[in-house]
């Protein structure tokens, strides 16, 4: 598993950091809102999708970091601070412009968990932490033909 260093700037780039960590598992804990440093850092577990698309598919995870400077404003919705042992499901990081260069940048989680960080810019970076190690097994994406019945 090659480790994997991006830097975010704009909605283009952070599509690419969303790519990557789609299935990241993310515990509340290792959510850290530093307001004082308008900076949001959260660890995650990657599943490494690259990997396991290959020619030799393998299932691997390693530890990373998100980091997004210049946050003026962090809302949550369905998710708890004080369940410090949650794990979340990230499906997804989107960037929405408001006053430009300002916008909203969110983080939606399996069952309707939302990160909401009101930005002066985007200014995000991902990078992994060390080794990777085996999956337990592939992330599965319901249908929505499947959940309606």
């Amino acid at each position: 598993m090659d480790q994997v260093k991006f830097v975010a700037l704009d909605r283009d780039d952070l599509e690419v950091v969303s790519t990557h960590l789609q299935d990241a598992l993310v515990k509340v804990a290792d959510v850290i809102w530093r307001p004082k440093e308008t900076r949001l850092v959260v660890g995650l577990s990657r599943f490494d999708w690259l990997a396991a698309e290959g020619t030799r598919p393998e299932l691997r995870r390693c530890r990373s970091a998100l980091r997004f400077e210049r946050v003026n404003c962090c809302k949550c919705r369905q998710v708890n601070p004080s369940g410090k042992d949650a794990v979340l499901n990230l499906l997804a990081i989107e960037f929405a412009e408001t006053d430009a260069p300002a916008g909203v940048v969110t983080l939606i989680f399996s069952g309707g968990g939302m990160l909401r960080l009101e930005v002066e810019c985007l200014e995000a970076e991902l990078a992994d932490l060390g080794p990777s190690w085996p999956a337990a097994e592939r992330p599965v994406h319901r249908d929505a033909t499947d959940a309606r019945g």
